[in-house]
């Protein structure tokens, strides 16, 4: 979906395909056929923007194989799709029944992830509309946390720099320019967009900037226009912004909250759970470990990393950070510029929802991802967006 801001520019609004997650190529042109193009439909639009994930098996078969790639453009616009984002964040294995730290692997200290990133922007050059010249990749926040020295950490720097390099090689090459973006998220040694400061900076190029997720910064409790000053402030840019919500529970000591948090512990994913307290942010790892006994204070409101769906927050007694979304997003396209022009709503939960709320079958997940982007689309227009056929 294309929007144009009062500046004139474009401003392009996707949601994520790592919620149907597929490994190889195949799986990936059924994910068009089978999800993406019903979401189309329902919107009622001509074109849908979709934030292809590319695991690594399906990314090599594109970049090794022009002819490849050249179907699945043509795929692509046959269905009314069109592709200006990809998700770099996964390697491998996201449709696993346990996904956990997994994620995180490989990070930025190994020359597989360069290599991956890479490969993705060679795709995503090759995918890019005719009329479109700028494509952006989201990607792992350096490392999780442990095991992450200052020999790592120097490596990782070294990897961005050579992806600098070669992106900009590329743009010499195709016309297209392709940025990437780091994307913060707790437990991550970029934990938050004040974390992603000091890295960024220190990488010096303006292909490389970060990616707010609008469901990690609100995990993590920050002021969603201090983070983003702070960013404006140190010149990193914001290539692009993942639209999500997090879990919010207002008073995790009441023993119906906690019953209705454990309804969201499941063992695909991690939820990072936080609070603030007078010493600064306390957190786990997962949710499960926060309900365990006194191991997060609950003395104040916890939010915990698992993305629900924008348009339907749980029941109470528990609530989304769909506020800090509308927050992020008014300062992020409501001023006189915007400040990225890439959009994308990302919930890839939506079957690790307690039971009772999943979908059931391709159709109400069709229609559960088109309610998400109409809710994201009347957000936009309501601050002066104009949506584009």
């Amino acid at each position: 979906m294309r929007f144009r801001h009062p500046d004139g520019s474009t401003v392009h609004l996707a949601y994520c395909t790592n919620v149907h997650p597929a490994e190889t190529l195949d799986g990936v042109l059924a994910q068009l056929r089978d999800h993406c193009e019903p979401v189309r439909r329902r919107l009622g639009r001509d074109r849908l923007g979709i934030g292809l994930w590319l695991a690594k098996d399906a990314a090599r078969a594109l970049v090794t194989d022009p002819a490849a790639l050249r179907n699945l453009r043509c795929e692509l616009e046959r269905r009314g799709l069109e592709v200006v984002t990809l998700n770099g964040f996964p390697y491998e294995g996201f449709g696993a029944e346990e996904v956990k730290y997994r994620v995180y692997k490989p990070d930025w200290a190994d020359p597989e992830r360069l290599e991956h990133t890479a490969a993705l922007a060679r795709v995503l050059a090759g995918l890019l509309p005719d009329d479109v010249t700028e494509g952006s990749i989201s990607t792992l926040p350096l490392a999780w946390r442990t095991a992450y020295d200052d020999e790592r950490a120097e490596s990782a720097r070294t990897a961005l720099r050579t992806l600098a390099e070669r992106l900009d090689a590329l743009e010499e090459l195709t016309g297209r320019s392709v940025r990437v973006a780091l994307e913060p998220e707790p437990g991550c040694v970029v934990e938050t967009t004040r974390d992603a400061i000091a890295p960024l900076t220190a990488v010096g190029h303006d292909r490389i900037g970060i990616c707010v997720d609008t469901c990690h910064l609100a995990t993590s409790f920050e002021e969603p226009g201090t983070a983003l000053d702070d960013l404006a402030r140190a010149g990193v840019p914001v290539v692009k912004s993942q639209l999500s919500a997090a879990l919010h529970a207002e008073q995790p000591h009441l023993p119906e909250v906690r019953e209705a948090l454990a309804a969201f512990a499941e063992p695909r994913f991690l939820h990072q759970t936080r609070t603030r307290t007078a010493a600064g942010l306390r957190g786990t790892d997962d949710l499960d470990e926060a309900l365990t006994g006194d191991a997060l204070p609950d003395a104040g409101p916890w939010r915990s990393h698992f993305h629900v769906p924008l348009h339907a927050a749980p029941a109470a007694p528990l609530t989304s950070t769909l506020p800090v979304l509308t927050s992020v997003l008014t300062r992020l396209v409501g001023g006189p510029h915007p400040l990225t022009r890439h959009l994308e709503v990302e919930t890839y939960t939506w079957q690790a929802l307690p039971p009772e709320l999943r979908p059931r079958g391709r159709a109400q997940l069709a229609d559960g991802i088109a309610a998400e982007l109409t809710l994201a689309r009347d957000l936009l227009t309501d601050l002066g967006l104009k949506e584009l056929p």
